[in-house]
């Protein structure tokens, strides 16, 4: 990452040129003291559930931060001020069509997954479907979200070999041995607990970063609030609607938030075992319904104190008349890093370490989980009851892949995007099929299995062939998907039409 000359603060910049032994200590503290405080949960592990669900003890409220942390990467905390300091506070409706979808999934999906005992959102397939659907949409899941989380440790690997001065692949290594020790030790319970400290750091972090850029600027939050309100970037809605392609590649739009965000949310808090799993973590239905629409709270809070930390450093570029640097991404992380008292830019980074690693634990978790439960019969020791050694040798063995990806993908170049944006790709599968096993009763497994071909031939053909946005891509394949499986099942005879549950 380049830092930008700033010629105001040279004597700033040439400390910052030697990483200061305090930022360090703080960074390195935080990293021996959060793989320690995961490790201390591997006791009373005496099960499968008490490994992958944590034995159904959290409370809920630890759940909703845990949800939080899961759905927030780094790319979140320094793509965010960007989209403000280039635009507006427009990102924000997607956060209704969050709201929406946390309702639907609350309706719809949860009723369904505390009936019984579930370790994975898959098996709800298996009960309604049948063995195949459950194999082919694990195995979805299994790839988009190791090839996300790849590259989302190659995109945490660029900070932190900035900021502790190791190399791209040596960083991968660092941040993915160290994730994997505290995972692999204490399993969900881990997860969740280390989940709840560094969602309150990277807040922490997030906060006094703001209160340091409001004390640079003369006139604090009310300039701040006066200079974007002129510049037009206090905008959140966005009404225009118009039956063309051009409404369709509009990104924040009112109704490309409301509906986009919607069928987005449906599909990752549904059906994506990433979140999945800590819905089904919780004591009791009505717990799991409390956290998922509690963390809805916390993503508005969080998406409102990133937007704004944009617009301030939009006032503080403007009136330092500074140039900004080519890049927006790097907008945050470098006025952390060049900017912040020393001690407090290293919490700040750290706090950008703490979303990555709890990113990467949930979904090591996660992907060991749908591996041993969902391919269980595929195993040597596999099945319910299944041995701990397993489990955990399950989750080295996605570290392992994912630290692969995310050494490969330091060669893809300007496939990064196409990788980060392969989730809108097939979860709109994933939601089309869920929608049709709990809204419908005909429509049998070759069905619903035809309906995800079609839908994945129809979301390749929207993503390589037309201009539509990224936020229409689930919806669009939900639908398709759900269409199609339906019309397939009106060629069904009767008796391919009896569900499984």
């Amino acid at each position: 990452m380049q830092r930008m000359a700033l010629p105001h603060d040279a004597g700033c910049a040439r400390m910052r040129h030697s990483m200061r032994f305090l930022d360090l200590a703080v960074i390195l503290a935080y990293l021996i003291a959060i793989t320690w405080f995961g490790a201390r949960f591997r006791k009373g592990q005496t099960s499968l559930g008490e490994y992958f669900l944590g034995g159904r003890h959290a409370p809920w409220w630890a759940i909703a931060l845990s949800i939080v942390s899961a759905e927030t990467s780094t790319l979140t905390i320094v793509g965010t001020p960007g989209l403000s300091f280039a635009g507006n506070l427009g990102f924000l409706q997607l956060v209704f069509g969050y709201l929406l979808g946390r309702v639907a999934v609350s309706l719809l999906f949860l009723p369904h997954y505390f009936r019984g005992e579930m370790f994975t959102a898959y098996e709800l397939m298996r009960r309604r479907f049948g063995e195949r659907i459950r194999r082919l949409t694990a195995a979805i899941f299994l790839v988009t979200r190791a090839l996300a989380e790849g590259v989302r440790v190659f995109a945490i690997s660029l900070v932190v070999s900035v900021v502790l001065g190791t190399g791209e692949a040596a960083s991968i290594l660092l941040i993915v041995c160290l994730t994997l020790f505290y995972t692999f030790e204490g399993g969900m319970t881990a997860v969740i607990w280390t989940d709840v400290a560094q969602m309150c750091l990277y807040a922490i972090g997030a906060i006094v970063s703001l209160c340091v850029i409001l004390a640079k600027i003369p006139g604090g939050w009310m300039h701040v609030a006066t200079v974007a309100g002129e510049a037009g970037k206090l905008q959140v809605f966005d009404f225009r609607f118009s039956p063309t392609m051009q409404f369709l590649s509009q990104k924040y739009s009112f109704w490309a938030g409301l509906v986009g965000g919607c069928f987005l949310t449906m599909a990752s808090h549904g059906t994506d075992q990433l979140i999945v799993q800590r819905l089904l973590s919780a004591r009791s239905e009505a717990d799991s319904r409390r956290a998922l629409l509690g963390s809805w709270v916390v993503i508005f809070f969080q998406f409102s104190l990133f937007l704004a930390i944009g617009l301030a450093l939009f006032v503080y570029y403007q009136d330092a008349h500074l140039i900004k640097p080519g890049e927006l991404d790097r907008i945050y992380p470098e006025f952390v890093w060049r900017h912040l008292p020393v001690g407090v830019a290293g919490l700040a980074m750290a706090a950008i370490l703490a979303a990555a690693m709890a990113n990467l634990s949930a979904a090591l978790n996660a992907l060991a989980s749908t591996t041993v439960v969902d391919f269980a019969r595929w195993m040597p020791s596999g099945g319910r009851g299944g041995s701990l050694k397993l489990a955990r040798s399950m989750t080295v063995v996605w570290g392992i892949v994912l630290a692969a990806i995310g050494m490969l993908a330091r060669h893809w170049g300007s496939v990064l995007e196409s990788g980060l944006s392969i989730a809108s790709v097939t979860l709109g599968l994933l939601l089309g099929v869920f929608l049709l096993g709990v809204l419908t009763r005909r429509v049998g497994e070759r069905a619903a299995m035809a309906g995800v071909l079609a839908g994945l031939a129809a979301i390749l053909y929207v993503r390589y062939s037309t201009p539509i946005a990224w936020t229409w891509w689930v919806t669009i394949g939900a639908i398709v998907t759900f269409a199609a499986g339906y019309a397939a099942s009106l060629f069904q005879s009767a008796t391919a039409e009896v569900p499984h549950e």
